[in-house]
């Protein structure tokens, strides 16, 4: 059982070998799949056709999943630290709204049941565990937080005070009938998306429009930025090794050790009992 523990945690975990690679893949496509489904389960000509194929389909790429989640808490000495974190989250959010399908019964439960089965959308997120690129774009969010807090806190700012100063000037008669709604408007207008449900037609209220419009083109760029300069700074690594006690998947090319709990990346000697 320890060899056959070892195999399952080296195809799981990581991506190294042969079969590691194949089961990445394989997942992915599936994911992109069952994706596939869900959009066309959401058009009713399509729906109303081929409902005997959509949702044994349906299934069949659920019973993987189940699979796949089952095997990952399996191989694990510490399952629940899989269990508790954000893929394993993700990947029970994978699962869980088809099973909850079946829960939910009855005539005044059928709209609930269809926004529980969209909720398959999210298997989405079950990309970032396998490709380098969503990884480092994740490292790259996280690093950058406090500086992305604080560019929404300005920005947050700037929509409150254009919001009322428009407000001020435009008045209710011309459609700004509420700080709120001009505060909406300030955050279309400098979005620069637009809508023109609500447009200033004096000339003061004209000119402060103008000065949002520019404002947004160049706050636009500021986010990207941040992420790409934390991008640069902090390159992906092609190291697929997963710390199988404390889940870490963040090494250097040349690790050894987990940097967080320090345990042997080498599986063969931490995949067979605790450490």
């Amino acid at each position: 059982m320890k060899v056959n523990k070892k195999k399952l945690y080296e195809i799981i975990f990581e991506a190294d070998t042969r079969e590691g690679k194949a089961f990445d893949v394989l997942i992915i496509v599936l994911i992109f799949v069952s994706i596939f489904l869900v959009l066309l389960d959401s058009v009713t000509s399509v729906r109303e056709k081929y409902a005997v194929i959509l949702h044994t389909s349906e299934w069949i790429i659920t019973a993987i999943f189940v699979t796949e989640y089952l095997l990952r808490i399996y191989v694990l000495n510490k399952p629940f630290r899989y269990i508790f974190s954000f893929f394993g989250i993700i990947d029970l959010l994978a699962i869980l709204p088809s099973f909850l399908g079946l829960i939910l019964v009855g005539g005044q439960s059928l709209m609930v049941i269809r926004a529980v089965r969209l909720l398959r959308v999210f298997r989405i997120f079950k990309l970032s565990r396998y490709t380098s690129a969503g990884r480092t774009l994740a490292v790259a969010l996280y690093r950058s937080r406090e500086k992305i807090f604080m560019f929404i806190s300005v920005i947050l700012t700037l929509v409150v005070i254009f919001g009322t100063v428009m407000y001020l000037i435009e008045g209710e008669q011309n459609g700004f009938t509420s700080i709120p709604v001009s505060i909406y408007w300030a955050i279309v207008t400098m979005t620069t998306v637009g809508y023109g449900d609500i447009s200033p037609v004096t000339g003061m209220g004209q000119f402060l429009a103008s000065i949002v419009m520019i404002m947004g083109y160049a706050i636009i760029a500021v986010p990207t930025g941040i992420i790409t300069s934390e991008m640069i700074r902090h390159p992906a690594h092609s190291n697929t090794q997963v710390c199988p006690n404390c889940m870490y998947d963040r090494h250097d090319d040349d690790a050894q050790y987990c940097k967080r709990c320090g345990t042997h990346l080498d599986v063969s000697s931490s995949t067979g009992g605790e450490s």
